[in-house]
């Protein structure tokens, strides 16, 4: 393993990404100690104090903090280093050697979310070459297993150790701050709320029976029923605060026919319809506006000759912000029926109503490293390490800054093939995230 050395690799954040990209961190098994040890090793170079907490030894996370003047609470930046699989995808570059290309960084991890960890790790050691003393202190958080759920990571470490998170009451993590082009304008969403997990395991029942007779209306045939109304059909229309403001501030920037296509999709009995006429471009409005299940585990018979009378699939749930289980329950059932079993295997509670209290600041920081451009807030389709540190009462800020072309597309790339991120859209969020750190604390 090649990896930079010196103590100006602040200077370079893109070469920075390329380093931590070359470790394979892919989880399972994540293995992501040799990754977080040369985190370690250049914030101990640069003199910042360093703590790692493990739940195993293979799996650590890495606290940093640089001390500042004590006239604001702390400000936590946190970051996952593990990463999703590459099998059964075809590349065009080998996904561990971070290859610099066409002004791309191409690898696993470029986008989600080494690059953002690379953003905040390279304006940390800036802060501190530079001597900046902040309005308070800033903590850097290196985590391991966020694509498992963080049961070594985020959710293990604010259960055993939320002491080394005391006064703190906002953070900037995944994913936000990225250029998002509509009607020749450019818009940078930045997350200030996300959807919670809920996952639901649907059970369905019939005749069993041997494979060379047929059983007509069985488990399997019901089964083909559910999958078929989930695909055609939707759950029920919602429109949140945060999906409302998001929109709103869109249409305020476009005017005209634009500006009354978005708002129309405020309006529950004609949202659907909307959506199917938008195509490609309502990939990240539609699951911001419902609740959503998709079907992802299939058990049923282990014979090849036997018709089971009990077939079973796991539906990974999302559910908006302020709605619970049994929403999710209630609304499945009047889709599907009640001859289907629903059991809810997993759910984690969402962050509460979202404190906006820096999204101002965030905000202006991009529309004056990008002029003509707005910030809006953004509700992610997904989760992140944030729920488990607004059990503490923090609030995420999504905030890993991207100034991508209007031929880029950001969601394509989180766990696809192909994975890659603008060299200079790693600069641009590097200098994002240290404005945020001079700001923080400091006024209106």
């Amino acid at each position: 393993m090649t990896t930079a050395a010196g103590s100006d690799i602040w200077t370079r954040p893109a070469e920075l990404l390329r380093d931590l990209i070359r470790f394979d961190t892919t989880n399972p098994p994540g293995n992501e100690r040799a990754c977080i040890s040369y985190i370690a090793d250049l914030l101990g170079g640069a003199g910042i104090e360093t703590t790692i907490r493990a739940r195993d030894p293979e799996r650590p996370n890495l606290v940093a903090r640089l001390a500042g003047r004590g006239a604001a609470p702390p400000l936590l930046l946190h970051g996952h280093v593990d990463v999703v699989t590459t099998e059964g995808q075809q590349w065009s570059a080998p996904p561990f050697e971070a290859v610099e290309r066409d002004g791309y960084i191409w690898g696993r991890g470029a986008i989600d979310m080494k690059g953002g960890v690379a953003m905040m790790l390279a304006a940390l050691l800036r802060a501190r070459a530079e001597r900046l003393e902040p309005a308070g202190d800033v903590i850097l958080c290196a985590l391991a297993d966020e694509e498992n759920m963080s049961p070594y990571g985020a959710d293990w470490l604010t259960r055993e150790h939320a002491d080394l998170f005391t006064g703190v009451r906002h953070a900037i993590g995944e994913f936000g701050g990225f250029t998002m082009h509509a009607g020749g304008r450019r818009f940078y969403p930045i997350q200030v709320a996300e959807k919670q997990v809920c996952t639901v395991r649907a059970t369905l029942r019939g005749a069993p029976g041997h494979g060379s007779i047929p059983v007509r209306g069985g488990a399997m045939s019901k089964l083909a029923s559910m999958l078929r109304a989930l695909d055609r059909r939707r759950l029920p229309v919602h429109v949140t605060p945060v999906t409302r403001q998001m929109v709103e501030a869109m249409a305020g920037e476009l005017g005209g026919a634009q500006a009354t296509a978005l708002r129309l999709l405020l309006r529950p009995p004609l949202t659907d319809r909307l959506l199917d006429r938008m195509g490609e471009r309502a990939r990240v409005l539609d699951p911001i506006l419902h609740n959503t299940v998709s079907a992802t585990s299939l058990s049923g018979s282990d014979k090849f000759n036997v018709i089971p009378g009990e077939v079973a699939v796991v539906l990974d749930g999302r559910l908006l912000p302020g709605f619970s289980p049994q929403d999710l329950l209630d609304e499945l059932h009047g889709l599907i029926g009640r001859d289907v079993a629903l059991e809810v295997i997993r759910h984690d509670p969402g962050p509460p109503e979202p404190d906006l209290a820096l999204f101002g600041m965030l905000a202006a920081i991009l529309e004056q490293a990008d002029p003509g451009s707005k910030g809006v807030p953004l509700l992610m389709p997904g989760v992140s390490d944030g729920r488990f540190f607004a059990r503490l009462g923090i609030q995420t800020y999504g905030f890993t800054p991207m100034r991508l072309p209007a031929d880029f597309n950001f969601w394509s790339g989180v766990h696809g093939a192909d994975e890659r991120i603008p060299a200079d859209a790693v600069e641009f969020g590097t200098r994002a995230i240290g404005e945020a750190l001079r700001r923080h604390g400091t006024g209106p």
